[in-house]
């Protein structure tokens, strides 16, 4: 094949937005030569790396939408340090909780673990070709009420509502203004056995009054999540704080 063939080929595929084909073609080539592939185990090879290159794409693009604070997965989740299941965690992973819009609470002390497998499960949903965003309580409420300042609430509203899945971390590490929970309330209840929500808070659901001062807006908003949800507890004693001990004791000499 000539140079000439080779930069008309890659013209065209750039033409038609297949850049994959267009960058490994000769390599591919060689590889069915070699292996006395057939033309159509050729072509299915060059689809084949289109589609791969695609997906990846795609995925990355999706993960970077998502807003995670770090890229943590399930996989490097130390689960035999800490007391959750790891069976229960790559079971959702699967994502039948996001096809039933069901919600997953992650409760437990600060340094359990419970981000690192919010972050995992929103990872996992990327994988799988699914909208997410990831924030904390207090940056949600900043951004609804920052809409609501520039009369843009309902269009707000909407972006949060169309998404596959949201993860709303540190819920309960402050006090919540009514207006503040009201505003938390609407993208949750928009989503209610409609869309999937992951929410990771460090106090039991006895202790919310401390920091939802409604009693009315606080057991509507406990009931909204906890309406067929998975309640996963990760426990009170840091799982940061074993790693980074072990951590340090495997780098002694």
């Amino acid at each position: 094949m000539s140079e000439m063939q080779d930069q008309v080929i890659r013209q065209h595929c750039k033409a038609l937005r297949m850049p994959s084909i267009g960058g490994q073609f000769r390599r591919l080539e060689e590889t069915a030569v070699r292996e006395k592939q057939s033309h159509v185990d050729y072509l299915e090879a060059l689809l084949t790396a289109e589609m791969e290159e695609r997906e990846s794409r795609a995925i990355a693009r999706l993960l970077q939408e998502a807003r995670l604070p770090r890229m943590k997965t399930l996989e490097g989740f130390e689960f035999d340090r800490s007391g959750v299941s790891a069976a229960q965690l790559r079971g959702l992973a699967e994502g039948g909780y996001i096809v039933k819009a069901e919600p997953v609470l992650l409760v437990g002390e600060a340094g359990t673990g419970k981000t690192h497998l919010a972050t995992g499960l929103c990872v996992a949903a990327c994988r799988q070709r699914r909208r997410v965003r990831f924030t904390t309580a207090s940056g949600l409420i900043n951004e609804l009420a920052e809409a609501a300042h520039a009369n843009q609430l309902s269009r707000a509203l909407g972006r949060w509502e169309r998404l596959d899945l949201i993860c709303i971390d540190e819920l309960g590490y402050v006090l919540l203004a009514e207006t503040a929970c009201e505003l938390m309330f609407q993208v949750i209840a928009d989503r209610a056995e409609k869309a999937a929500v992951i929410v990771t808070t460090n106090l039991p659901f006895s202790e919310w009054p401390q920091v939802i001062p409604n009693p009315r807006l606080c057991k509507a908003l406990i009931d909204r999540l906890t309406d067929q949800a998975h309640i996963i507890t990760t426990g009170v004693d840091s799982y940061r704080f074993r790693c980074t001990t072990a951590q340090r004791k495997a780098a002694k000499p």
